[in-house]
């Protein structure tokens, strides 16, 4: 299997409880490498557009309200199977489901405030690594 990106996001919820720290060392103990990383305050437009997949959802009101309500930490992360490993380190969407040591059973609080985002395929990592970062800003490691 050979390297793959994913977007990872820590979202307002967990900037707000302090985590970044705990969760950019979970990060690296898993093997990730970062290949680009900034933290930064999401516009309604760059929430709505990232998010544009949910817009016929009842919730989508609340999550782009939520996303923008505070700053996020935007991530690139690299190693093989990236994706899929992400996806289990980050555990269920809900907390309530996620398993015991993911970082969603640790710091969520519920499933709109779910402390992390992460890609769910190639090429919807493709689609959010473009959406926030610039080719230019992505350093191999």
């Amino acid at each position: 299997m050979a390297n793959e990106r994913t977007l990872a996001i820590i979202k307002p919820d967990g900037v707000e409880k302090h985590r970044i720290g705990r969760i950019l060392a979970r990060i690296e103990e898993e093997g990730f490498s970062v290949c680009a990383m900034r933290m930064t305050r999401l516009s309604t437009r760059e929430a709505e557009g990232f998010y544009a997949v949910h817009r016929e959802k009842p919730f989508f009101g609340s999550l782009v309200k939520f996303m923008t309500r505070g700053p996020v930490v935007l991530m690139v992360l690299e190693r093989e199977g990236a994706i899929a490993k992400w996806r289990e380190v980050m555990g269920a969407t809900n907390p309530e489901n996620a398993d015991e040591g993911t970082l969603r059973r640790e710091h969520a609080s519920s499933l709109e405030e779910n402390t992390v985002h992460g890609s769910d395929a190639p090429d919807t990592a493709s689609f959010e690594i473009g959406w926030f970062f610039r080719e230019s800003e992505l350093l191999s490691t």
